[in-house]
């Protein structure tokens, strides 16, 4: 009568055991991966649809509150740079990490500037006066000088008429496109009207312009 295989040969079957163990932990691991990827597409594409989900529908889809890209631009160094903070601030505020999220967050009407509150793209990112700064008008710290910015990126830009326009600035920090593309805080020349389509880079692909365009021909 023959033992049973593993009787005999009790360190190969403690191999074969583990190998067996080894390659379940690796195909969990590769799930778990696999996982990974599907909540972070898309360049951390969930945040869109978390955005989309705490705001309102009415939020979403109102019309824009007349901001346009000049305001936009005038609170900025340069394009791509932090916005400067346009309204005072209680110095009680800079006590508390979440204070500017009460109005920044989820957007809203504020009576007190007359203005709706634009949504933060971040608002993980809790140390707001780490890159926003306010300007006083009193503060005699700055000169003034000869510094020009450079020119912001052009609109459109579409390699074929009716297409979807590239994206023309990086996705650093701006990884949640609707929070600055709708609502009635949006600028009104890139506000968008299917915020609902939240994988924004399934049709618009980062092309972030450093030279002039070439026209392409056939040789």
């Amino acid at each position: 009568m023959m033992r049973p295989f593993w009787k005999n040969n009790s360190t190969i079957s403690l191999h074969v055991i583990l190998g067996v163990a080894g390659i379940c932990l690796a195909i969990a691991a590769t799930s778990a991966s696999g996982r990974e990827k599907l909540t972070d597409y898309d360049n951390q594409g969930s945040k869109i649809y978390r955005s989309y989900d705490a705001r309102t529908r009415a939020d979403m889809t109102s019309a824009s509150g007349g901001r346009n890209l000049a305001e936009f631009y005038a609170l900025r160094q340069y394009p791509g740079s932090p916005p400067r903070i346009p309204h005072k601030v209680d110095q009680s505020f800079k006590t508390g990490e979440l204070d500017c999220l009460s109005c920044h967050e989820k957007g809203g009407y504020s009576p007190e500037y007359g203005a709706f509150a634009p949504v933060t793209p971040h608002p993980e990112n809790s140390l707001c006066y780490q890159c926003h700064t306010p300007v006083l008008d009193e503060d005699k710290h700055f000169a003034e000088s000869q510094w020009k910015s450079i020119e912001p990126p052009r609109l459109g830009q579409s390699s074929l008429g009716g297409s979807p326009p590239p994206i023309p600035h990086s996705l650093q920090l701006r990884e949640n496109c609707i929070a600055c593309h709708t609502g009635p805080a949006a600028v009104a020349e890139i506000r968008v009207s299917h915020a609902a389509r939240g994988d924004c880079r399934q049709c618009h692909a980062t092309v972030i312009q450093s030279e002039p365009l070439r026209i392409f021909q056939r040789k």
